[in-house]
Parts: C-alpha cells; sequence; structure tokens
C-alpha cells in the first residue's frame, strides 16, 4: 500500500521517460515483458519523490538501470524512499544489461522468485 503520494507532476515526467527510454532501459523492458510476465512490471513509476526505472507492485521490488550519472548521496535517499513504501530495490549498470543480459536474468530470476529464467531473447545463430 501506498503510504505517499507522489508530488504533482510526477506523472507527466514519468511519461517523458518512458517516451525517451536509454538503449539499457529499453533491453531491461524486454527482457521483463519476455522473462518474467507474471511479475507484471511498469515503467517509470512515481514513487514519493522520484521516478523508479521498473516496478513490480506483485513482488513489491523494483529495478533501477544506473548509469554514471548517480551519485551515491542521491541514491541513498531513493532507496530510503522506495524501501520505506515496502518494495525491495535491486540495481544494474547500464552496461551490465547491455552486456550481460543472461547474468542480469539470472539475477532477476533469483529476486523474483524464480528457479530458473524463461528464455527472454530470441536465440541467434545458425546453432541447431
Amino acid at each position: 500500500m501506498v503510504q505517499y503520494r507522489p508530488p504533482e507532476g510526477s506523472t507527466q515526467r514519468a511519461r517523458r521517460l518512458r517516451n525517451n527510454p536509454t538503449d539499457a532501459e529499453r533491453r531491461m523492458w524486454r527482457l521483463l515483458r519476455r522473462g518474467f510476465p507474471d511479475a507484471h512490471f511498469r515503467r517509470q513509476v512515481p514513487i514519493r519523490d522520484f521516478v523508479a526505472d521498473f516496478a513490480s507492485h506483485r513482488l513489491k521490488l523494483v529495478i533501477e538501470v544506473d548509469g554514471g550519472q548517480h551519485t551515491a548521496g542521491k541514491e541513498r535517499a531513493r532507496t530510503e524512499a522506495i524501501e520505506a513504501e515496502g518494495f525491495r530495490l535491486v540495481r544494474f549498470w547500464n552496461h551490465d544489461v547491455l552486456g550481460n543480459t543472461d547474468g542480469v536474468a539470472t539475477m532477476l530470476a533469483i529476486f523474483c522468485g524464480e528457479s530458473t529464467p524463461t528464455p527472454t531473447l530470441p536465440h541467434q545463430g545458425g546453432g541447431h
């Protein structure tokens, strides 16, 4: 249950962010939709004064995809606010999402309580 309403303008900001995802956010969204459909993740979800990259209210799980612009102080405040709403928070670096998607999927399976993730991306190449 949400304890605090997001500030005015959060919904519009979240819509802008949804319409302009980074490459890593695009890849993560595809991974979440295809690999974890039962979790019902949403993109760019206002939580208190922040907009979480991905959130599953069903699992009470927030996923952040971070680049180098994130600072420890700002992230601490974000983490505390999100956890105060009852969510667990997991962070992945952009380069991990883009370069180690299988590893990210494996970690997500653990956080989502699944033993093995559903394959997320179609295999490419000529293997049988």
